[in-house]
């Protein structure tokens, strides 16, 4: 990589493959999981603040994603602690936006450089504990250790909390604008046990016998002074939420969205991207991912 010359998304995915195990056909990260229809049905509490459709009263229909963070399909990989929870909300035939989602609140590095920097550093035979190791160490990556305290022990993917780690811009019709953050909260009535052999097959027994899974959409309010570019600052904790709406799980979908790419800069009017050089460089390195595993999608599935 020349580091005189801006990170291009193809030398991000090659220094991915060259540091740790990918596979063809599959995600450069977060290469597996377990995908379902489902609906959205907002609640109208961020109708003064955006004109987005699927945040005004209306039911839209939507795609949800959830994965283990690996770039491997290795069962032993899924001990990972981070997971993902990717939303396509489909607003009309040819229109739709993305929530693309983690479990922590916080990413590792401030910029793609400093993050696919960090990705070099490892080689693709060193533990999960020696990479820990080497995080813990490494100065430019200071956000580790609060990623760290955030990771809870994990038993399912449906009880887990899931934030946008980017700042969005909602616009209204007076064209203001407020800079929020996204957050997927769990009903409780997810979080209860069912004998199964992996995540996936847990979430898929309670959708299949009929037992409501649910996510509350929290959107966070910057105030001033917080910042819109560096995602490896939480925003204050005292800051104004807003309930948007529930997302439900309904069946489980036969294609598990392998083809779709939810790329997290997709948006419509009244929402845009904040200016976090992590989130606008996503579009080029997602599209990069799927050209090379062969996600060959029109505009509906950018």
């Amino acid at each position: 990589m020349n580091n005189q010359n801006p990170l291009t998304a193809k030398e991000a995915i090659d220094s991915i493959e060259s540091a740790v195990h990918t596979e063809s056909t599959l995600r450069r990260a977060h290469a597996t999981g377990v995908a379902f229809d489902a609906t959205f049905q907002p609640t109208g509490a961020a109708v003064p603040l955006t004109t987005a459709a699927h945040l005004q009263q209306t039911e839209v229909s939507a795609v949800v994603r959830f994965s283990h963070s690996s770039t491997s399909s290795n069962p032993n990989e899924r001990l990972n602690p981070v997971k993902g929870m990717a939303v396509r909300f489909q607003i009309a035939d040819d229109t739709f936006t993305n929530l693309t989602m983690v479990n922590v609140p916080i990413f590792i590095s401030k910029t793609p450089e400093a993050f696919i920097r960090l990705i070099q550093t490892f080689d693709s035979s060193s533990t999960m504990s020696q990479r820990i190791d080497a995080l813990i160490h490494d100065t430019e990556h200071k956000a580790f250790a609060s990623i760290l305290k955030e990771l809870k022990p994990f038993r399912n993917f449906e009880s887990l909390h899931y934030y946008s780690i980017h700042a969005y811009f909602l616009k209204n019709d007076d064209l203001e604008r407020q800079a929020v953050r996204f957050k997927w909260q769990p009903l409780p009535q997810n979080d209860f046990d069912t004998a199964s052999n992996s995540m996936e097959n847990e979430l898929i027994q309670k959708v299949e016998q009929g037992h409501p899974v649910r996510f509350r959409l929290l959107m966070q309010l910057a105030e001033q002074g917080d910042a819109t570019n560096d995602p490896t600052i939480a925003w204050p904790d005292d800051r104004k939420k807003i309930e948007a709406g529930i997302l439900t799980l309904n069946s489980l979908r036969a294609d598990n969205a392998e083809s779709f790419v939810f790329d997290p800069t997709v948006t419509i009017e009244g929402i845009e991207c904040s200016d976090d050089p992590v989130l606008l460089f996503r579009s080029a390195a997602y599209a990069e991912s799927a050209k090379r595993r062969g996600a060959i999608e029109g505009r509906m599935n950018l």
